[in-house]
């Protein structure tokens, strides 16, 4: 238990100790006599009411459409090292993010040492097509690994096309007018845009840097392009082909985001990112970080007002 009464500003708990997630939606983040206090109109996070946060317990508060913040909330927040992001339903998009506490710096700096040292480079490339492809593949040179994954993912896209009965003619993208491309190469976009957008709430929670990718190289979000891969096959394909069953060229973007939203969720995308990333540069670590991803209010526990 934690001395005194809830966001005692004295206490202050390591991040390795914390949990990791805590989504927020339909309500109002504000602090009251030191202790944070979410008042929401309930969704399917949290029951309608007034609520009591411990919030030196949380290393990242997820504020999703339709919550706003407090000034007091914003400072109490900067003060306690707990990150705060404004994302989009279920995860599918970044629009902002409150720095994390100098505690989350040493993954970065294991991040770029291993940017910047080839064969640590080669290492983690290597790992990151093993998790997507299910096995070590032998050689070491990135465009021989592209090549074995473009062939894999081209075989995927026919499967996909074959299991939810749509013609396919392969992957087409026009970067110039995106909106040329035909119904499924365009849920492919949206759904991409959608994985993205969740592997850029990852890497912000981890701590890790967004430009620094080791398969992807020239992007700004080039690490998050790293990890959103990571899930390309078994989450954002069949998201993409799925949404195409329901929508049209007028609906598609919305009826792709509503399935990422929801397929996030359930699946606990977010929280799997942030694992991978820490399975990265963290395995030799022993650190001992437990810290958790996707806390549940009754765990923290959060009181009911």
């Amino acid at each position: 238990m934690l001395k005194g009464r809830l966001g005692l500003e004295t206490a202050r708990i390591p991040h390795a100790d914390r949990h990791g997630l805590l989504w927020l939606g339909r309500g109002h983040l504000s602090v009251d006599a030191g202790c944070l206090r979410f008042v929401t109109a309930g969704d399917e996070d949290w029951p309608r009411g007034d609520h009591s946060i411990p919030f030196q317990m949380i290393s990242c508060f997820i504020m999703q459409p339709g919550t706003t913040v407090s000034h007091d909330a914003l400072r109490l927040l900067a003060r306690h090292g707990a990150g705060l992001l404004a994302v989009g339903e279920g995860g599918v998009r970044l629009y902002a993010s409150m720095p994390f506490g100098a505690s989350e710096s040493q993954r970065a700096r294991k991040q770029a040492a291993a940017w910047a040292d080839e064969r640590k480079r080669s290492k983690i490339v290597r790992r990151m097509y093993a998790w997507r492809l299910g096995e070590i593949l032998p050689d070491s040179e990135i465009s021989v690994l592209r090549g074995i994954e473009g062939a894999r993912v081209r075989q995927i896209y026919a499967n996909l096309a074959q299991q939810f009965g749509i013609p396919w003619s392969g992957r087409r993208y026009d970067r110039q007018n995106p909106e040329r491309n035909d119904l499924v190469n365009q849920a492919i976009n949206h759904a991409a845009s959608a994985a993205e957008g969740a592997a850029m709430i990852a890497v912000a929670v981890s701590g890790t840097i967004p430009q620094l990718g080791f398969i992807h190289e020239d992007a700004e979000i080039a690490f998050c392009l790293d990890i959103a891969d990571l899930f390309r096959d078994e989450v954002t394909l069949p998201i993409a082909f799925g949404a195409v069953r329901g929508a049209d060229l007028q609906t598609i973007e919305r009826v792709v985001r509503k399935r990422a939203a929801t397929v996030f969720r359930k699946q606990q995308v977010i929280s799997k990112m942030i694992d991978r990333i820490k399975e990265l540069f963290d395995a030799d670590d022993g650190s001992g970080d437990t810290q958790r991803s996707g806390a549940d209010p009754r765990v923290l526990g959060v009181v009911h007002e």
